[in-house]
């Protein structure tokens, strides 16, 4: 019989007890020194005594220290033991999603040609939308039904990569209220910045405002930021005009999601 006691992977997917040791070692790192154990047994759904119990075997692995009461740092040994199991799952997620769930997932695409169950379909993005078309493309999958051209049709066992290019995202802050609002915003500067635009989502009142005096009306204003994250992701440009204080939050989420965006100064100097 194949031993899989080494394989961290196998350790944490078939061990409650590696699993919740990995789980505190993560919260200590992110909280380190100051780490309570009654927020981490809350967040992990164990009793205070269990974390208190685990963080005094961490310590005496060499996995963690302890400096005083309530105050822990996760060791050199630690953070390897972390990122050995941590790769582990990566790798693992990586392997489900790329090749077991797109084996088994359909994949909804508007058909340009008329296409039969079982046909070899070349599948493309084209303005934010995913086509099937019989002509060869880099990705392909397999009709799921019949279909004609302009109705929904479900596409499996996609493979390869759709080639599509992300939108650029212009990032265009406006004062709030109490530092003037829409009142400071130009609507010469405003026009400029979306001229180029396929959609334009406004995050505060301000904003929204704003874009009304310069006679246009947003695409989106509820749930605006993703919104525009997930448009710009299939393709189109897109505006969002922020308010000040909800700006940098959003620079980080875009830059984080790796998508490329300029930044708008609306205030005539």
């Amino acid at each position: 019989m194949t031993d899989f006691s080494d394989d961290p992977l196998y350790v944490i997917l078939r061990s409650k007890r590696e699993a919740t040791r990995f789980q505190i070692l993560v919260e200590i790192a992110e909280h380190q020194p100051a780490v309570r154990q009654q927020e981490i047994a809350a967040k992990l759904g164990v009793t205070p005594q269990a974390v208190s119990e685990y963080i005094r075997e961490l310590a005496d692995e060499g996995l963690v220290t302890a400096h005083g009461r309530g105050r822990y740092e996760v060791t050199k040994s630690g953070i390897e033991w972390v990122l050995r199991h941590a790769e582990a799952l990566e790798a693992y997620a990586r392997h489900v999603n790329r090749d077991i769930i797109q084996q088994v997932a359909v994949w909804t695409a508007i058909a340009r040609d008329e296409i039969q169950k079982g046909d070899t379909v070349g599948v493309v993005m084209q303005d934010g939308w995913l086509y099937a078309t019989k002509e060869e493309q880099s990705a392909t999958g397999l009709a799921t039904m019949d279909a004609i051209p302009g109705e929904d049709l479900g596409v499996a066992r996609l493979n390869g990569i759709i080639q599509h290019e992300e939108g650029l995202v212009h990032v265009c802050k406006v004062p709030r209220v109490e530092r003037g609002g829409s009142r400071q915003v130009s609507i010469d500067l405003l026009r400029e910045a979306i001229q180029n635009v396929e959609m334009v989502g406004a995050v505060g009142l301000e904003s929204y405002v704003a874009l009304r005096k310069a006679g246009i009306e947003p695409d989106m204003f509820f749930g605006s930021r993703e919104g525009v994250v997930e448009a710009a992701f299939h393709g189109r440009e897109c505006a969002i005009f922020i308010v000040d204080e909800e700006f940098t939050d959003f620079l980080k989420r875009l830059e984080t999601v790796g998508l490329t965006y300029t930044i708008h100064d609306l205030i005539s100097s």
